[in-house]
């Protein structure tokens, strides 16, 4: 459902959804499940529970959810009084600066820093010796260290860290600090990586540069492709690209007399940070405080813990101060953990009626120079493709290697960029040879709500058919598609993404989430949560599910979040999990308190708990409105006098999902998002370059609980992958180079290209709503998933305006120019305009294809 733009009215009560499940009577147990008998009896869905077990009340009507409010957080921003990391100063706060490896892989043969000690006002170095212990994000990769001990990997890798009066003074103590190095051989692209195991990047893999190897198969993908009536194939590159957030990494580390370390860090996994802190440092976990201050955006990029929070605690431990590390913008890219760079080879089939059948992918990752996320990773390139499409057979080969180069970690939507835009041109390349529109195309194979995909992943709500309709009439398909002069054209995608992960980082039996709610008799309430903000507007998301349970205003509720001392644990902003998992426990512990005051109320009315109504700043009884009334003040003061000091507890924890193979629980999430995209490009043959001038940008987020936020992420999503398609490229100089391979080609974001205001182009956000049955009040993410579709979207699109396939990232002048050169573009346009407007629309057009071979378009690619 589309949401109101600014100038409408908020909308009133629970406005009619489009996709509410359907309800079938189970004759098994008499009770109402999602689905309908045609579901194995393991497979259906519980009704829509809450935690605790109490189902949401039958036709709420909404005072807060789904209103136009503003984030709580947004005033503080916008008027400069947030306080973010670098705006801490501490009494007799020291600075840091890191010494970084000029080699992209040498042997670390001897450190001397006396010369560096010797300077007035340096106060200590370390090297990795301080530093020995190994971490990582993944329990089973732990390969990085704080300060490299005998060896660098990456030009830009850490070596040894200096404590100084100023920021000025350690950068000088730096140059002081003299490193002798063994350059060895560099490792710069995925081949290299592969032919030369003997360069062996990083030791801790068992298998030459192996970082992990993924092979996966559902169905007879060889049986499916030999019997399809048409076969695509084709190779894909996707560059790598970084996260460039307004605001550098920065800490502030204070260990005080009494052996207690407070860390202030712009992390956006405050609970991970802290458990790696007690481990590298050897400090007990008792002994250590995170605290989040406000992040300037993160979009990933700062979801693992870095060498600087390492390094400013050590030093602060050295030298019994407080001690702050502000990363330079050079050094930010040299950090990197952004998307990684991968090769993809696709073979995909089709039958003539438009029914997609088996898909063989074989996807090669450069990973840089340590692990991170990369066992993740290497999963999501294969298990998250496989909606939100039905396919008959799929088979995945997926391998990441080690380089010499930064690591590459999670960037928004993690894992699955780089397969989307390779499978959605396959899609339009198939929909070209049967000579069918490919939104039909996406339409006759959409999986469909409450089942399971081809490789064992549950999808509950799916609102993706209304998000192809959406798009569809947005832009005005039907009238543009194929029709519109030579240099103009629109294109066409989709996808699903996660809403959080049941695969915890390290397993346990523990909440994902957990919220403490505290009602004060003033009426007012704290919500205290791990929660990780980093822009989002997670804070606002549950200031409002309180507001919408307890009948107060937004202004009424304070949420106190990111401090591992204050609140307890939620795992952190990663994998779109907030609105969902911590969203679900706040809604448990606000639902406890409303039951106590609601039921306080009745027995002194002598009515039924349920007739209760907390809206407005006002509690009353529906019964008698007008006599049966009193302020929510009043309430939790009669409450709090009944039940004593009010205050609850809530959790989320993800139900056991996932096929039962290695590797199934990986990309399986409790709600899955949908989107749709149609882009329309405008392209001048001459010169190359295109302008990418509207994407109309369709999300099935559940229900939408702040749509000014999700609009928000779905235009701020649809801009990352129009950057990442037509802009960005985090490359660097190959190992041929003689002097300075491994150097970054632009670290600044003066020479690293992002679109401005002036290149942006106008983004329509089209909310559908499909109401989760799982979701708190039914919401899905918003976050990452509407990022997917815009780079094949505009691939697409470019194909329609000049009948050349960008099948490489990203789409600038040089490449698109030597495209329309290599050959008679002007003919495939006219010829892609001949099939579909030629094809009855369930046929095969005037291509021919068919078991003859004649439809099977690079079949041999791969």
């Amino acid at each position: 459902m589309k949401a109101p733009r600014n100038n409408e009215p908020p909308p009133k009560g629970d406005a009619p959804r489009k996709r509410d499940a359907p309800q079938a009577e189970s004759t098994a147990t008499g009770m109402k499940v999602p689905g309908g008998r045609d579901m194995p009896r393991e497979d259906r869905l519980k009704p829509p529970q809450w935690p605790g077990g109490r189902a949401q009340p039958p036709g709420a009507s909404f005072h807060v959810i789904g209103r136009r409010n503003r984030k709580i957080e947004g005033l503080a921003k916008v008027t400069g009084r947030a306080i973010y990391a670098d705006d801490i100063a501490l009494p007799r706060m020291l600075h840091a600066k890191l010494k970084r490896s000029i080699h992209a892989h040498a042997r670390i043969v001897r450190i001397d820093a006396r010369e560096a000690l010797a300077m007035p006002g340096v106060h200590a170095v370390i090297t990795g010796r301080d530093l020995p212990e190994y971490f990582g994000i993944i329990p089973w990769t732990q390969d990085e260290q704080a300060l490299c001990e005998t060896k660098a990997r990456y030009v830009g890798d850490a070596i040894a860290a200096v404590a100084a009066d100023s920021e000025w003074l350690a950068e000088e103590a730096l140059k002081r600090i003299h490193v002798e190095y063994e350059p060895l051989p560099a490792i710069t692209c995925i081949d290299e990586a592969l032919e030369h195991p003997e360069w062996r990047v990083n030791e801790k893999s068992s298998e030459g540069n192996l970082s992990k190897h993924v092979h996966l198969e559902f169905g007879d993908v060889d049986g499916e492709l030999a019997g399809s009536d048409a076969v695509v194939g084709g190779d894909y590159w996707y560059e790598g690209s970084t996260h460039a957030p307004i605001e550098p990494h920065c800490c502030v580390a204070d260990f005080d007399a009494t052996g207690f370390l407070t860390l202030y860090s712009s992390t956006q996994v405050a609970h991970y940070l802290h458990r790696d802190l007690a481990k590298v440092l050897g400090v007990k976990a008792q002994r250590i405080r995170v605290i989040q201050p406000v992040v300037g955006g993160a979009f990933g990029g700062k979801s693992e813990p870095f060498s600087l929070e390492f390094c400013a605690a050590k030093l602060s431990m050295q030298t019994g101060r407080p001690v702050k590390i502000l990363y330079t913008r050079e050094e930010v890219f040299y950090a990197h953990r952004g998307r990684h760079p991968m090769r993809l080879c696709y073979r995909t089939g089709i039958r003539r009626d438009g029914t997609l059948t088996g898909v063989d992918a074989r996807i090669a990752i450069d990973g840089g120079a340590y692990s991170s996320f990369g066992l993740v990773t290497t999963y999501y390139s294969g298990q998250l493709l496989t909606a939100p499409y039905r396919m008959s057979a799929y088979r995945f080969d997926s391998t990441r290697v080690f380089t010499n180069k930064p690591c590459c970690g999670p960037k928004r939507g993690h894992g699955s960029v780089q397969p989307r835009f390779a499978f959605e041109c396959q899609i339009d390349k198939l929909a070209e040879v049967i000579g069918m529109d490919p939104i039909e195309v996406r339409r006759r194979n959409s999986i469909g709500e409450h089942t399971r995909t081809v490789n064992g992943m549950r999808i509950t709500s799916n609102g993706f058919a209304e998000c192809l309709d959406e798009v569809e009439r947005a832009s005005d398909w039907k009238r543009k598609f194929r029709r519109l002069p030579y240099g103009r054209g629109v294109g066409v995608a989709g996808s699903m993404y996660i809403s959080g992960t049941n695969y915890c980082i390290y397993p346990n039996e523990m909440p994902q989430s957990g919220v403490q709610l505290k009602l004060d008799r003033s009426g007012r309430a704290t919500v205290f949560c791990g929660a990780s903000d980093i822009g989002q507007g997670v804070d606002s998301v549950l200031a409002m599910i309180v507001a919408e349970e307890l009948g107060l205003d937004l202004g009424d509720i304070r949420v106190v979040a990111a401090d591992t001392d204050l609140t307890p644990v939620d795992l952190g902003s990663y994998s779109s999990r907030e609105t969902f998992m911590v969203g679900n426990a706040c809604l448990d512990a606000a639902r406890k308190l409303r039951e106590q005051v609601a039921g306080t109320l009745a027995a002194r009315w002598g009515c039924a708990a349920s007739e209760i109504t907390l809206a407005g700043g006002v509690a009353c009884s529906v019964r008698d409105p007008e006599r049966e009334c009193m302020s929510v003040r009043e309430a939790f003061q009669a409450t709090e006098a009944r039940h004593g000091t009010l205050g609850s507890v809530g959790w989320y924890q993800s139900p056991k999902l996932g096929g039962d193979y290695r590797g199934g629980t990986i990309g399986a999430s409790p709600a899955y998002s949908f989107t749709a995209h149609v882009a329309e490009v405008e392209c001048d043959p001459e010169t190359g370059f295109v302008r990418v001038s509207n994407i109309w940008v369709a999300h099935d987020c559940g229900r939408a609980l702040s749509p000014v936020a999700v609009e928000g992420q779905m235009e701020g999503s649809a801009y990352m992958g129009f950057a990442e398609a037509m802009f960005e490229q985090h490359v660097f100089k190959p190992a041929a180079v003689h002097h300075g391979p491994g150097l970054h080609d632009g670290p600044s974001l003066l020479d690293y290209r992002i679109p401005t205001s002036l290149d942006t182009p106008d983004l329509v956000s089209l909310i559908v709503e499909s109401v989760d049955p799982e979701g708190p009040y039914g919401a899905k993410e918003a976050g990452e998933g509407p990022l997917h579709p815009s780079v094949p979207a505009i691939a697409n699109a470019i194909h329609d305006a000049l009948g050349i396939r960008c099948d490489r990232l990203p789409f600038h002048p040089p490449r698109v120019l030597s495209l329309l050169r290599a050959g008679d573009a002007r003919a495939a346009w006219e010829k892609a305009r001949g099939r579909v407007a030629t094809a009855p629309v369930a046929g095969v057009g005037g291509s021919g294809a068919g078991r003859s071979g004649a439809g099977r378009s690079g079949a041999g690619a791969c």
